[in-house]
């Protein structure tokens, strides 16, 4: 697997996800500012990722800050946590790991600001290095629910470019290949950036695992010929009620599925959710420019001047997931009590 987001030396690079599968390209990230606009730009997309990068990225901005005073340190860092903040809106991930940060320079008051630089940046290595581990354990977890032979339906990319490392979705994927379950993958294309098309059937197929694109619209049709037997996706945040923010099309995924009879399920770390946000209804969606709609690899599809409407992330109730899947353990219905109860530490079958 090609690493999504790393450490060389005294910069962090990125995979340019843009320019996949064509061309593997490096975005390099001096500054913090250039991890806020490779996360804006959609170098780098997926929810554990940003975490990664938000993380890797004021570990930077930390670098040049220039004072040995803390306090003076410590603010210039809470304006460049502000930044970050806000580069995408709806990835709970990215606040999780800005407030990891932010707590190791709120512990360490009173020590020396090189101190402090030095504890950051190992604390976002340990951010990588845990989500790769925590990926694995969610591969594990939910291979019990994966039949052998199985056709997986699975939407946009939650595999090891969204993530540090192996994938949340396509995790469990991975874990049920590498135990001989000998699964097929169907992938939807996921307009507009087409994720599944240009990330998902690139990674499946570096690790050799049999998958076949399909056009967004066509799942349903595939449901209703018994041609798919389970969905698995990831998530952007999850609510506490089980309510389910993910990439543009996942909720009629899971209608689809449900009217089928088909299980649906969530892979996702606990740090996607979000006990703050009491449902998907208070989870802000992200819209972005219209000309993403209307062009293809740059080129203008539509007639001149035509409007388009951009959300790129919709909300699936609970009613439709049949579980999530986390490193804690599978989480069931009703959600509320297991959410609580991974967030407090346990452990689940």
């Amino acid at each position: 697997m090609i690493p999504t987001i790393e450490w060389s030396g005294q910069i962090v690079r990125m995979i340019d996800q843009r320019k996949l599968p064509a061309k593997v390209d490096w975005f390099i990230c001096r500054g913090y500012r250039d991890v806020i606009s490779g996360i804006k730009d959609m170098v780098i997309r997926g929810a554990p990722a940003i975490g990664v990068a938000a993380a890797m990225g004021l570990a930077l901005g930390a670098r040049s800050i220039r004072t040995a005073s803390y306090g003076v340190f410590k603010d210039r860092f809470r304006r460049m946590a502000d930044e970050m903040l806000i580069a995408r809106p709806t990835a709970v991930n990215l606040r999780w790991a800005i407030d990891r940060m932010t707590g190791i320079v709120d512990s360490m008051e009173g020590l020396p600001v090189d101190d402090i630089k030095s504890a950051i940046r190992k604390e976002s290595e340990a951010v990588l290095a845990e989500d790769i581990e925590i990926n694995r354990k969610m591969g594990k977890n939910g291979l019990t629910l994966i039949p052998k032979g199985a056709t997986i339906l699975t939407h946009c990319n939650a595999g090891s470019l969204a993530t540090g490392g192996y994938g949340t979705a396509l995790g469990v994927i991975r874990a049920a290949h590498e135990n001989g379950k000998k699964i097929k993958v169907i992938a939807d294309e996921t307009r507009p950036w087409l994720q599944g098309l240009r990330l998902t059937a690139f990674e499946l197929m570096q690790d050799g695992i049999d998958v076949s694109v399909i056009a967004d619209n066509a799942a349903g049709s595939l449901m209703r010929q018994k041609r798919i037997e389970l969905v698995i996706t990831g998530a952007d945040r999850i609510a506490a009620n089980g309510d389910v923010a993910n990439k543009i099309g996942t909720y009629q995924v899971a209608v689809l599925a449900k009217e089928n009879k088909i299980p649906f399920y969530v892979a996702a770390p606990i740090s996607t959710i979000d006990p703050a946000t009491k449902n998907g209804d208070m989870i802000p969606v992200e819209e972005r420019a219209p000309e993403e709609i209307c062009r293809i690899g740059g080129k203008m599809m539509g007639p001149s001047g035509v409007s388009a409407i951009n959300p790129v992330f919709d909300i699936t109730p609970a009613r439709y997931v049949s579980a999530i899947i986390t490193e804690q353990g599978v989480i069931r219905p009703p959600f509320q009590k297991g959410i609580k109860k991974v967030l407090a530490g346990s452990t689940l079958p």
